[in-house]
């Protein structure tokens, strides 16, 4: 069993809340728009980290995480990449991989919208943790914390304060 920290878009800010809520977890993941590098050295500090970069994110952070990551956690195939779009709105490039490599868990950032959509058509679970930093038009910061058991995403937890 892995507990699970998703975060996405912090921007170069890490809020105390994602520092409490990190305490519980076995693992940090971070969806891109990591924004500084305080960031994550912070985040690995904590917990063992799991980062792409994304679009804001500057060369030495695109040396340091990659553009699509893909792991398995338990049973669970997992791809997070930064800019994936959404079930039903993926860019050509995300339905082709999903067909070359089968996935049970998508994970993007970028939009700084919560979404957590199960995809009939790829059949796979698609999780955009929002954004948990100050920057962008979003009004309310977000995460996601969730369970990963055998072959199960259980226990998720929508984590939300205001900006």
């Amino acid at each position: 069993m892995k507990k699970i920290l998703l975060v996405s878009d912090t921007h170069g800010t890490l809020d105390d809340k994602v520092i409490k809520y990190a305490e519980d977890r076995d693992e940090i993941w971070h969806a891109g728009d990591i924004g500084n590098l305080d960031v994550t050295d912070q985040l690995s500090k904590l917990k063992p980290l799991k980062a792409v970069f994304g679009n804001i994110d500057g060369q030495t952070a695109r040396r340091i995480f990659p553009k699509d990551l893909f792991f398995t956690c338990e049973d669970v195939r997992v791809w997070i990449t930064h800019i994936g779009g959404y079930p039903g709105n993926y860019p050509a490039e995300i339905k082709q991989q999903f067909s070359t490599t089968p996935v049970d868990l998508f994970i993007c950032g970028h939009s700084h919208i919560l979404k957590v959509i199960y995809d009939k058509k790829f059949e796979h679970l698609h999780m955009n943790p929002g954004a948990a930093g100050s920057s962008g038009f979003h009004k309310v910061k977000t995460m996601l914390r969730f369970v990963i058991e055998g072959k199960n995403i259980k226990d998720l937890e929508v984590v939300e304060w205001k900006r």
